[in-house]
């Protein structure tokens, strides 16, 4: 069974307060989330700021537009500087993912680094070299052109 990392790191010309504000709150993951994912919140009265043991419920769609229950909780939070979520329910047998914020001379420096293990270990393995990591590409992929389009480079 393997552990795999998947890293993506941008720049903005935007001070890191801003950056901050916007993915700290959770309900802006949906913007930055394709519309195929099927991507919906079910958690209810979310606050606009993330914090330490925050369970947040989703539905989402990765694969022929079956619904699954995502379940994460946000373990670690430095304001301004980094928070980190966990699944707790979902697809994978492990999922980690770290979000990092770091001021640059020229504004801020976002750094996302995810850990995960697919289910279903050597179909898993393979199934990564197929269409995860491709999947994992995409995504980000996405993240990075809606959030030019809306802090800049």
């Amino acid at each position: 069974m393997g552990v795999y990392q998947f890293k993506r790191e941008q720049s903005f010309n935007q001070p890191i307060e801003t950056l901050w504000d916007f993915i700290s709150n959770p309900k802006n993951l949906k913007t930055i989330t394709p519309d195929y994912m099927g991507f919906d919140i079910v958690s209810e009265d979310l606050p606009d700021a993330m914090y330490e043991g925050m369970i947040i419920h989703y539905k989402v769609s990765p694969v022929l537009g079956i619904k699954t229950t995502w379940v994460t909780e946000i373990t670690h939070v430095k304001d301004r500087h980094y928070f980190v979520d966990e699944q707790r329910v979902g697809p994978y047998n492990i999922w980690h993912h770290q979000h990092f914020l770091e001021a640059t001379p020229n504004g801020t420096l976002m750094k996302d680094i995810v850990t995960y293990q697919p289910p279903f270990g050597i179909l898993g393995n393979i199934a990564n070299g197929i269409m995860i990591e491709k999947k994992l590409e995409e995504i980000f992929e996405y993240r990075h052109v809606v959030l030019t389009e809306l802090f800049g480079k």
